[in-house]
C-alpha cells in the first residue's frame, strides 16, 4: 500500500471540483462523469476537497459528504487524496469521516489562522492523524516562509509522506528536500505550468485543475516530465496556458472559475462557484475561454 500511495503521489493530483444543484447545494452525482473520463485517460489520484473544489466556500457537513461520495465514485478505480483543514475540530470531523469512508490519505491545508505558529502546526498534525487512525497525510504548503527548519519538522511528524508545494520558490524547495527524510515525496502544487521548474530540483508529479477538462493533456505533460523531455512539456504547457491564464486572473479569483465554465461549455455543467470567488467569467474571459475549447476539440459534442 505505501508504495502504491507514493507512486500515485508523483503522479497528477486530479483537484476536482465540487458540483452544485440549481439550489446551490452539493451535487456530487455530477461528478460521476469527469471522474471516469479522468480516471480513463489515466489521473493517478483524485482529489476531494482541495482548492479547485471550493473548499473553504463548504461547511464542514458539505465536505464530509464528498469526501464519502468521491471515494464511493472512484470505487477503488484509484487511492483517494481528501482533503481535510480549517479550525482543528472541523479538521479532525474530516479526518475521521474520510477515513471511514476509505480514503487512502489526507490532504493537509495550511492552517490560515492569523495566529499560526510553526510548533502549533505540529500539534495540528499529530491531532489530525490520530483523529484519522493514522491515515498516511501530505501537506499542502502554500507559504514557505515559515522556514526550512520549520518544514523539516512538519516532514518529521509520524504519517507525513508527502509535501504539495505550492509555492514559486524552487530554491527554496531544493532546501527543503535536502533538509527532510529522503523517503518524503515532494509534488509541484502549482498546476502543469510551473511543474517544469519544479521537476528540475527533485519535485515529481503536480496537481491539476485541468484534469477535470482535459485529463488528456494534463497525462502527457505528466508523460513527457517522467521521461525528461522538457521540450516536450514546455510545447504541451503552451497549448493550455491560455486556460491557465484566464484562471489566474483577478488574483485567482477566477481559478474555479475557470474550470467550472468549461465544464459547463462541456456539457458537463456542474454549477456556478460560490462568493468570494468571481462568477461569471467576464465576456472577453469567457470569449478567450471558447476560442481555447474550439480550437482544441473540447466543446459539448466534439470531445475526443
Amino acid at each position: 500500500m505505501a508504495d502504491t500511495l507514493d507512486k500515485a503521489l508523483s503522479g497528477i493530483s486530479g483537484i476536482l471540483v465540487t458540483p452544485y444543484d440549481a439550489a446551490g447545494g452539493i451535487a456530487p452525482e455530477k461528478l460521476a462523469p469527469v471522474i471516469d473520463r479522468a480516471l480513463g485517460a489515466g489521473m493517478h489520484i483524485p482529489v476531494v476537497n482541495g482548492n479547485t473544489g471550493e473548499f473553504y466556500a463548504l461547511t464542514t457537513d458539505e465536505a464530509c459528504t464528498m469526501a464519502r461520495e468521491v471515494v464511493a465514485l472512484v470505487d477503488g478505480r484509484a487511492p483517494v487524496l481528501a482533503g481535510v483543514g480549517r479550525g482543528i475540530r472541523d479538521a479532525c470531523k474530516l479526518a475521521r469521516v474520510s477515513a471511514d469512508a476509505g480514503a487512502t490519505a489526507l490532504m493537509i491545508h495550511q492552517p490560515p489562522d492569523p495566529f499560526v505558529a510553526p510548533r502549533g502546526i505540529v500539534d495540528y498534525l499529530n491531532a489530525v492523524a490520530d483523529a484519522s487512525g493514522g491515515l498516511p497525510m501530505m501537506l499542502y504548503l502554500r507559504n514557505d516562509s515559515i522556514g526550512t527548519k520549520a518544514i523539516a519538522d512538519l516532514c518529521a511528524v509520524p504519517g507525513v509522506r508527502g509535501v504539495k508545494w505550492a509555492t514559486p520558490n524552487p530554491l527554496k524547495l531544493a532546501e527543503a528536500m535536502a533538509a527532510c527524510d529522503p523517503s518524503i515525496t515532494w509534488v509541484g502544487g502549482l498546476a502543469e505550468v510551473w511543474a517544469p521548474p519544479l521537476y528540475a530540483v527533485g519535485a515529481r508529479g503536480f496537481t491539476s485543475g485541468l484534469i477535470n477538462v482535459w485529463p488528456e493533456r494534463s497525462m502527457a505533460i505528466h508523460a513527457a516530465l517522467d521521461g525528461g523531455d522538457y521540450a516536450l512539456a514546455n510545447r504541451l504547457i503552451a497549448g493550455m496556458r491560455v486556460f491557465e491564464d484566464i484562471r489566474a486572473e483577478e488574483m485567482n479569483g477566477t481559478n474555479v472559475t475557470g474550470v467550472k465554465a468549461a465544464l459547463i461549455a462541456m456539457g458537463l455543467d456542474c454549477g456556478p462557484t460560490r462568493p468570494p470567488s468571481a462568477w461569471p467569467l467576464t465576456p472577453d474571459q469567457q470569449a478567450r475561454l471558447d476560442a481555447f475549447l474550439s480550437a482544441n476539440n473540447l466543446k459539448q459534442g466534439k470531445r475526443t
